[in-house]
């Protein structure tokens, strides 16, 4: 599966329901898991970002769709980052000759 990194601001109206995000973030990890992907790590941060997720998804149309699904909501806008696990990296490096 491909790695993702999904970094998210509360809109305006996600900071009116904050105390609805966990229950939001519920909601998002069955719809990616029906989609056949899967959240690894959600993380609460201070600074620019208000939550890191990191996540996992078959293909890149499925997480656009996913980035689609939670933008549609209003709650919170997203950059996603497509990742590349150590593994890869290291596949990648070595090609390089």
């Amino acid at each position: 599966m491909a790695h993702y990194v999904m970094l998210l601001n509360w809109t305006d109206q996600g900071m009116r329901a904050v105390s609805e995000s966990p229950r939001r973030l519920d909601a998002a990890r069955k719809a990616l898991e029906e989609m056949g992907g899967r959240i690894g790590s959600v993380l609460m941060t201070m600074g620019q970002y208000d939550l890191v997720l990191l996540y996992e998804a078959p293909d890149d149309a499925v997480a656009a769709r996913f980035t689609l699904m939670l933008g549609q909501q209003g709650n919170v806008r997203t950059q996603s980052l497509k990742a590349f696990p150590e593994e890869a990296y290291r596949e990648i490096i070595a090609s390089l000759g």
